[in-house]
């Protein structure tokens, strides 16, 4: 395994990745699918489901700065939002008795899908 020293930008979903002297990303991993797991005290990994073989590993400046990137990262894949979405239009649901997104004109259908996998 080679080591190098890179910035690194979440931006949604996407993980952008920058050599130390340029703007520009040099690559990008989209946060779908995957493993995110401490390794040591302030070094996680990056894994994805249909490459386990192949680990992205990151070192942070303090185990606390670590905790912090894992917690963003997890929070960062379209499934996590998509849960925080349905759960959030429940609660308020529940407390208004009205649909949040029916103000917004979405469909019965995309509702529909929306509430439909619920975990």
């Amino acid at each position: 395994a080679v080591l190098k020293k890179r910035l690194v930008k979440l931006v949604v979903n996407f993980l952008f990745y920058f050599r130390t002297d340029e703007a520009e990303p040099i690559g990008a991993l989209l946060l779908e699918q995957c493993r995110i797991i401490k390794e040591e005290e302030n070094v996680f990994s990056i894994s994805f489901i249909e490459e386990p073989e192949r680990k992205y590993c990151f070192e942070c400046d303090s185990k606390e700065q670590c905790q912090e990137w894992i917690e963003a990262l997890k929070r960062a894949s379209y499934e996590f939002m998509r849960r925080s979405l349905i759960f959030y239009r429940n609660e308020i649901q529940k407390m208004t008795g009205k649909d949040p997104l029916e103000q917004y004109g979405i469909s019965e259908e995309a509702r529909f899908q929306l509430g439909a996998h619920k975990q």
